[in-house]
C-alpha cells in the first residue's frame, strides 16, 4: 500500500465518522486494518478524530473567530512565521 493510500483510507474514516457516526460499523474500519492498524491504532485514530470534531464544536459555539494572521495565511496558504528564540516559541 503507498502512503497516499495511508492517507486517503484515513480522510474517508475521519469523515464518516465526522460525518455521520452513528452509521459506523467494524467493516469501515477494514481498510485501516488491511494497513496494518490493529486495535490500539484504530482507537488513536478514533481519539484524534474525535479530540479534533470536540475543538471546532467548542470554537463555533463559542463564536471564536481566528486572528487576523491566522486568516490571511489560511486564505493565501502561506505558511505561519515563527518569531521568539531559537526554538521558534511564538508564532505570528
Amino acid at each position: 500500500m503507498t502512503p497516499g493510500n495511508r492517507n486517503f483510507q484515513l480522510c474517508e474514516l475521519a469523515h464518516k465518522m465526522s460525518a455521520t457516526p452513528t452509521s459506523m460499523t467494524e467493516d469501515d474500519w477494514q481498510p485501516l486494518r488491511d494497513l496494518g492498524f490493529d486495535d490500539q491504532a484504530c482507537l488513536e485514530v478514533a481519539h484524534i478524530v474525535g479530540i479534533f470534531n470536540y475543538l471546532t464544536r467548542l470554537a463555533d459555539g463559542l463564536g471564536l473567530q481566528l486572528d487576523p494572521a491566522t486568516l490571511e495565511a489560511s486564505e493565501t496558504e502561506t505558511p505561519l512565521k515563527k518569531i521568539g528564540d531559537a526554538n521558534g516559541a511564538r508564532t505570528v
